[in-house]
């Protein structure tokens, strides 16, 4: 099951998404997953289609790869599905029961569904191209401007690259009694 999770992962192959500028990366994902919070259409979902399948030709990834990282939200999928499939009031399609399908319900759970793999494999894209420190250190790039109102960014990069790095701060200022020096 670990091993089926992509994202985080780095899959290193010579391409052009390789290539490109971390904070180039790190900002058209963010655009991409904002994109997805506001498409409510099928001309919307036919064009993040379009990007995402330009973005893994790209990359050089195998499909078969990035598609892989979607079983480990497999079950997030179904629950979501079927919750918008079964109470999402609107016109009846099919009625068993208490429980009806709706034509509302079908849109719902089909643009939810496409919503999260379009989320996972945009996601995974970045990932794959992108070594972990390129992204910090296109992070802490981006973030700079922070630092001229007081947010430490190196601080929240040092740590976020290297954990421990706090501590052996301390180490470092602390006696053998414990006390701050």
């Amino acid at each position: 099951m670990i091993r089926d999770i992509t994202l985080g992962q780095y899959y290193p192959v010579d391409s052009v998404l390789h290539r490109m500028d971390p904070r180039t990366k790190l900002f058209g994902t963010l655009v991409f997953i904002v994109s997805l919070f506001f498409a409510n259409s099928i001309a919307c979902y036919v064009a993040a289609t379009l990007f995402l399948v330009t973005a893994i030709r790209m990359s050089k990834v195998p499909f078969s790869f990035m598609v892989r990282g979607l079983k480990a939200i497999l079950f997030l999928l179904l629950i979501s599905v079927s919750f918008n499939l079964f109470l999402t009031p609107g016109t009846p399609v099919v009625q068993f029961g208490i429980f009806k399908i709706t034509q509302e319900g079908i849109r719902t759970a089909g643009f939810m569904a496409l919503r999260l793999i379009y989320l996972v494999i945009g996601s995974s894209v970045m990932t794959l191209t992108t070594t972990p420190n390129e992204l910090t250190d296109g992070l802490e790039k981006s973030l700079g401007f922070l630092n001229k109102v007081g947010v430490p960014v190196h601080d929240v990069h040092r740590t976020a690259v290297h954990p421990d790095s706090g501590r052996r701060d301390r180490q470092d200022h602390e006696g053998t009694d414990g006390e701050r020096r």
